[in-house]
């Protein structure tokens, strides 16, 4: 290649596709001349096909020429549109490895001042010092008694006897309430003893009265 255009500086990407786009805008510009000179070697033929025999035929065999040179430059214009996408796929590749290497480069400083061990380290202190601040929390919530000491199972106990009491109040409530039958009355006095005397008396009373 230097010895067809020498010794030039490097070319970036967008300088090529910016010359490769100009160089589309000129063939696009002598396609349309060629397709001008067509149109005209082709009213020349239609005028003369009857007047002139061999003027029309030369004006045909220009129309081919001016056509043939159409192809050629259709072909270089889709070699160049493909070319211009190729490098603007690659160009988008370099600047996504660019950006993913600088990434690479970011994590690789990063990580390098930091070491698995203080890693460790840190974690385990900050788990220390969550432990001691749920504890420091749970002193702090627990009931302050101002210096008297209970006895859980004692007041356990205690309570335990009140409801029982309880129960015992309810129950006795109920069995007076339910009606005795059937059982005869008990009385409450102690049956006198009669003695002998008393019992003369009561005959002799028992005997006037008949």
């Amino acid at each position: 290649m230097n010895l067809f255009f020498g010794q030039k500086a490097k070319v970036t990407p967008k300088d090529s596709i910016v010359e490769l786009r100009n160089t589309l805008q000129m063939l696009e510009k002598r396609e349309t001349f060629l397709q001008t000179k067509i149109d005209n070697e082709l009213k020349i033929a239609k005028a003369n096909a009857t007047k002139n025999r061999r003027a029309a035929l030369m004006a045909l065999k220009r129309k081919k020429q001016f056509e043939g040179q159409i192809e050629k430059i259709s072909g270089s214009r889709l070699t160049i549109e493909t070319q211009v996408m190729a490098i603007e796929n690659a160009n988008v590749n370099l600047e996504t490895m660019k950006a993913m290497r600088a990434g690479a480069e970011a994590m690789k400083g990063i990580h390098g001042a930091m070491d698995i061990n203080k890693v460790d380290q840190t974690m385990e202190e900050i788990r220390d010092q969550m432990e001691l601040a749920n504890e420091i929390s749970d002193v702090i919530s627990q009931p302050v008694g101002f210096g008297i000491e209970m006895d859980e199972d004692e007041l356990a106990a205690e309570l335990d006897e009140l409801e029982q009491e309880e129960l015992d109040k309810k129950l006795m409530g109920e069995t007076d309430r339910t009606p005795q039958m059937g059982l005869p009355s008990v009385p409450n006095h102690e049956p006198e003893v009669e003695d002998e005397e008393e019992a003369e008396l009561r005959e002799l009373r028992e005997s006037m009265a008949m």
